[in-house]
């Protein structure tokens, strides 16, 4: 096959990512890393005036220090450590260009061959095959890069949980938040009940907003930042921020939302409608009804219970429901995947059931993403080269 055939691609140029390419890197192994956006996209893509839940020292890799005057530190000395990384090791990394596809090939059959494959051939994690590496650069340039070894490590954070409502799709309706002064004196309803939603909601309330939370939960998540917590029960005990539990949205309208409740479990009507223009209603057309749930694993009330059904007027939408890996890409490549969508792969090696192909970091997690953070994750991508090395040699 006359290609350039690489040891190993490095899907994703996050902490993990670029941990596996420092290791590959001082392995001698020829390596490449595909970035689909820009450097530690998850993190620039973070709120700008955000604070990690976690102390400098273990967001390190590659041996650097990251030194920081503040305990926790912010998103802004994040992004200038991981550069300092990259200009460090002078890592080879493309950027804006998304992977289409991972197919194995036949080595020598003239780049025939299909997608996937599972079992394990051992010797060098594809002995006989080789990955074809589709990407589609930003301005739509396609390119195919050959490797004898693939390191997934996607993470989740580009790819939202959607709720599937009618409405999703409108121009004021968001998936990721980022500075609250856009909302100042507009209505701004918030769905989830999780540590991020908790934050938005309490900085956008104090920026002047009019918040309301839904959350389908009878209660806050137990993962919630501890200094986050008080300030935000507080805040909807005292009827600054209105909340609705046991609630879903069910549609989504261009001035407002169609929120259902179960009337035996709420937790009460919509408590105030914050400081500001008090003369707007917080809710308005409220009905109740007992209906059947047509899908009853579906969120909102169980079938035949009371609902409260509300609508609730809305000029901004947060739908911060979390977030999941791309895992369409990685059953296109032949990976399998357990009961919580996340991939099967040895503990000890990382590698999935098509032999060469490795996951790190977030791409692990399935929809249990509370259990990856870059404080675990960042050591998966050394582990993983650390096997790819051994065969390779």
């Amino acid at each position: 096959m006359n290609m350039s055939i690489r040891d190993v691609i490095i899907v994703g140029a996050g902490p993990s990512g670029l941990s596996a390419a420092i290791a590959a890197k001082q392995r001698g192994l020829d390596y490449q890393v595909l970035e689909q956006g820009v450097l530690v996209n998850s993190i620039y893509r973070f709120p700008p005036q955000m604070v990690f839940f976690t102390t400098p020292e273990l967001l390190e890799i590659g041996g650097l220090p990251f030194v920081s005057p503040y305990e926790k530190p912010t998103r802004a000395e994040a992004l200038k450590y991981y550069r300092k990384v990259v200009d460090t090791y002078d890592l080879q990394i493309a950027y804006e260009e998304k992977v289409e596809s991972i197919e194995r090939e036949q080595e020598g059959a003239g780049g025939a061959g299909g997608p996937g494959g599972s079992g394990r051939s051992g010797g060098s994690g594809g002995e006989d095959h080789v990955f074809a590496v589709t990407t589609r650069s930003k301005r739509g340039v396609q390119r195919v890069r050959h490797a004898r070894n693939v390191v997934m490590a996607i993470g989740y954070y580009d790819r939202p949980v959607m709720i599937g409502v009618p409405g999703e799709d409108l121009p004021h309706v968001h998936h990721y938040y980022g500075e609250p002064h856009r909302h100042y004196r507009q209505r701004v309803v918030i769905v989830g009940g999780g540590n991020s939603a908790a934050e938005s909601a309490l900085e956008m309330y104090r920026a002047g907003a009019h918040v309301t939370m839904v959350h389908r939960a009878p209660s806050l998540k137990s993962t919630i930042k501890y200094w986050v917590r008080p300030d935000i029960e507080n805040r909807i005990k005292e009827g600054s921020v209105a909340a609705r539990f046991n609630a879903c949205v069910t549609a989504i309208r261009p001035a407002s939302v169609i929120v259902r409740s179960d009337k035996s479990r709420a937790t009460g009507q919509l408590i105030g409608s914050g400081p500001h223009d008090a003369s707007v209603p917080a809710v308005s057309n409220v009905r109740t009804d007992s209906t059947e749930r047509p899908n009853p694993s579906a969120e909102g009330p169980a079938p035949g219970d009371q609902h409260v059904e509300e609508e609730i007027p809305a000029d901004a939408v947060y739908l911060l429901t979390g977030y999941r890996t791309d895992a369409d890409l990685l059953c296109r490549a032949g990976v399998v995947l357990n009961d919580r969508s996340a991939p099967v792969f040895d503990r000890d090696t990382f590698e999935t059931n098509v032999s060469g192909l490795f996951v790190a970091g977030g791409a692990v997690a399935g929809v249990d993403t509370g259990t990856i953070f870059i404080e675990n994750g960042r050591f998966h991508g050394e582990k993983i080269i650390e096997v790819i090395a051994r065969r390779c040699g």
